[in-house]
């Protein structure tokens, strides 16, 4: 029978996976919206205004879906985890009230100009404007991710033992966590992924059907080119992300591949598996050899990380 911390494990879980559906889209489109604007800007050809628009609009539509379902979770800190919120919240949060007063009331603010400011701005100052929501976004990405590195690998904190709470002894080591700093990155890079991809996909659809050819071509140019230099960067920061974990936390990533033991060079890399935690044995696993050993040490001379 499962139990109330059960329960609110698996709220939490879900909330923060259907917020994460709209949250690389964000990152990404607006950065291509931001880039299809200066193109406007400088070339004066007007399909890439209408182009801006046209993304813009489906931009607006996955924003409040983010900010809606962000906000949701962001109350489950009190709702579910308050014993955890009072007992990190010196540190917990500062990143996340960073994020609110800074990132995005910046971006939530300059949201609304982008939509409503086409014919009240110049073209140079609503472009400033896209670009402002695109850094917003992104530095929004940054704070959240501080606060999430700070809980895998806690730095700049210590422990009081006269309110018996963790206080921050180093907002500076914060900040500059390397978990949070190669989570950031990463999270980032595949956001523009995913925004390309997304173009590309709804692009080739109207192309298909031989409906505004001339929006989808240029659309489409320019995401295969930015989606194939942000798949590149992802390839790398990724593999930087794993070695990450598994320099400060190997015990999570032998859990995350359902190793029980400490697998002997080179170790694979499980793509699917089915872990039996009684047993303690992993009963399938569709496997990728060496993969593990060159993610987890950048090398096929050193052991994998197990549980044991």
């Amino acid at each position: 029978m499962w139990d109330v911390i059960d329960l609110s494990r698996w709220q939490f879980a879900l909330t923060a996976l259907y917020h994460f559906l709209f949250v690389p889209l964000t990152l990404g489109l607006i950065f291509l919206l931001a880039v299809m604007e200066t193109i406007y800007v400088v070339t004066g050809k007007t399909v890439y205004r209408d182009m801006t628009r046209f993304w813009g609009k489906l931009f607006g539509i996955n924003f409040a879906l983010g900010v809606a379902t962000g906000l949701t979770m962001e109350f489950q800190f009190g709702t579910n985890w308050s014993l955890y919120s009072n007992y990190v919240g010196d540190i917990f949060g500062a990143p996340l009230a960073m994020e609110a007063l800074l990132a995005f009331f910046l971006e939530s603010t300059f949201v609304g100009l982008f939509f409503f400011g086409w014919q009240r701005l110049n073209k140079y100052q609503h472009l400033l404007v896209t670009w402002l929501v695109a850094f917003g976004s992104n530095i929004s990405a940054l704070w959240i991710l501080n606060a999430n590195g700070w809980m895998q690998h806690p730095t700049g904190a210590h422990f009081n033992i006269d309110t018996l709470r963790m206080e921050m002894s180093s907002f500076s080591d914060l900040v500059f966590n390397p978990v949070s700093q190669v989570k950031f990155v990463h999270t980032v890079m595949s956001g523009y992924v995913t925004g390309a991809m997304f173009i590309m996909s709804i692009s080739a659809w109207y192309l298909l059907r031989g409906r505004e050819r001339e929006v989808a071509l240029r659309s489409f140019a320019i995401g295969s080119v930015f989606g194939t230099l942000a798949i590149l960067g992802t390839l790398q920061l990724g593999h930087s992300s794993a070695y990450e974990v598994a320099q400060i936390q190997p015990v999570k990533l032998a859990a995350m591949e359902g190793e029980w033991q400490t697998e002997p060079a080179p170790a694979p890399f499980h793509l699917i598996a089915w872990p039996q935690q009684e047993q303690e044995r992993t009963a399938f696993a569709g496997k990728i050899p060496a993969l593990l050993g060159v993610l987890a040490s950048q090398s096929l001379a050193a052991p994998g990380p197990g549980g044991a």
